[in-house]
């Protein structure tokens, strides 16, 4: 996953950055935002993922002589040409940390660089927030209705190609506690499960001497696989028997999976086997197209599942697929940009910026998050970002200062953090967040604000551009 052609982006970024190169816009410092509208899952919050996968690769950037050639093909200017052979990012990038909770509408990350630089950054900025970002969301969802229950990524072989790569990283940073891809275990020190396939079951002549030979072959961490023939009558009880002999060699099976059939049933029933039997300490492991709400539904029934192994539904996306994660220009050459829209929901917010947490005396969040210009310290007071007749007084509040620079003149400026801190991280933000924003069903609404000088910038250029019709 090491390629860092900054050949991956979209060609309308190097048809632009061509035109500001020949006009002698190069050196023309831009401000971008990035930010998504909706939130996902028709959830309260979001979880910020990808941002040092993101500083890691556009540090490295680079077009190397087979990219330059290529690009020769597609017909750009050889003094352009010339100019990217030395290309690198030297901007400077403001973030939320990591892991941090999110919310549509107001800055998650701001990059400053030359118009250049910004725009060929843009394509992969997108890609890896949205879809890491899409994806930790989906996987703090399941830890949260799932309580204390083990949480396993299997779906590699479900991802959306080698998406599945960065889905195992995010589904961590949302809360799981492992994966099946190894290749994410070895480069993100995830740690690494499986249990076996039907196949494996099916390619002997008998059940039982397939479960005794992948005991013997993984004795610390052996997990049988007891649906493929008749759950109640062949799998578990077959797998009884191979406990008993790991037992008789002073080893302990770790788990039976169900993946089909009534999990809830099977669940319940298989524990009463196995606790007869004296097993009570071999857990029962479910998967089978498992989400949030399958996971919820069963929790509720009281089933006795102690892991849970959940594929397409996670790395996926599913229902939504995307995050509609925009880079939109606030800033460049001196002066303030913003977009009009028809839609006042697509009107964007100029100038460089800050977002501020309004939290209570005791440092809880109180559901509220305020866009103020940069050099903004304190917001008494703010203002609907599109309906401008509401307002709040935040005046009392503590205001956390959410974007942080984490990357000047293209190196990284922060440390990076193992995958447990950035989710311990991330849990400990979200028991910030009031409860009612954590709902599983109808979550509040958390308010997005933007300051009364904002509101006012904003205001100015609608205005100008109306003019200028």
């Amino acid at each position: 996953m090491n390629n860092f052609s900054a050949t991956y982006t979209d060609q309308y970024q190097l048809s632009m950055a061509q035109v500001y190169f020949k006009k002698g816009h190069k050196d023309h410092t831009a401000i971008f935002d990035y930010y998504f509208r909706k939130l996902p899952y028709q959830g309260g919050y979001a979880i910020f993922s990808g941002l040092e996968d993101l500083l890691e690769i556009i540090s490295k950037m680079k077009f190397n002589e087979s990219d330059l050639e290529f690009l020769k093909l597609q017909g750009f200017d050889d003094e352009f040409l010339k100019y990217l052979k030395d290309f690198r990012f030297r901007g400077t990038i403001y973030s939320a940390q990591e892991g941090d909770v999110v919310f549509p509408t107001r800055p998650i990350l701001q990059v400053e660089a030359n118009i250049i630089e910004a725009q060929i950054i843009e394509t992969i900025l997108l890609n890896l927030l949205n879809f890491q970002t899409l994806i930790a969301t989906k996987a703090s969802r399941i830890r949260l209705v799932a309580g204390d229950a083990a949480l396993l990524d299997f779906g590699l072989r479900r991802a959306q190609a080698t998406g599945g790569f960065y889905a195992s990283r995010a589904a961590v940073i949302g809360g799981f506690n492992g994966t099946s891809n190894v290749l994410a275990g070895k480069e993100f020190d995830i740690p690494v499960s499986g249990t076996m396939a039907h196949s494996y079951i099916q390619s002997y002549d008998d059940e039982l001497e397939a479960f005794r030979d992948f005991a013997v072959g993984r004795p610390e961490d052996c997990v049988l696989l007891v649906d493929t023939y008749n759950t109640l009558k062949s799998g578990v009880p077959n797998a009884i028997t191979v406990a008993k002999e790991m037992e008789a060699r002073g080893q302990k099976l770790l788990a039976i999976r169900l993946d089909s059939g009534d999990l809830s049933y099977f669940a319940r029933q298989s524990r009463k086997l196995l606790d007869e039997a004296g097993l009570n300490y071999v857990k029962i492991a479910a998967s089978n197209q498992l989400d949030e709400h399958v996971i919820k539904s069963l929790l509720e029934q009281q089933a006795p599942i102690d892991i849970f192994g959940v594929g397409t539904n996670l790395v996926t996306g599913d229902p939504d697929g995307a995050l509609d994660g925009v880079y939109k220009l606030a800033f460049s050459n001196g002066k303030p940009r913003i977009k009009i829209s028809e839609s006042i929901f697509k009107v964007t917010l100029p100038h460089k910026k800050q977002v501020f947490r309004m939290k209570d005396e005791n440092g809880k969040c109180i559901g509220a998050d305020a866009i103020g210009l940069s050099q903004e310290e304190k917001i008494t007071e703010m203002f609907h970002p599109f309906e401008p007749y509401k307002s709040m007084d935040v005046s009392k509040f503590h205001q956390e200062a959410i974007l942080q620079k984490v990357m000047e003149n293209g190196e990284m400026l922060i440390s990076k953090r193992t995958l447990k801190e950035i989710s311990d991280y991330s849990l400990s933000r979200l028991s910030e967040l009031p409860i009612e924003y954590k709902r599983f069903n109808n979550p509040h609404i958390y308010k997005i604000g933007i300051s009364d000088r904002l509101r006012g910038e904003r205001e100015k250029l609608i205005k100008s551009s109306k003019q200028k019709l």
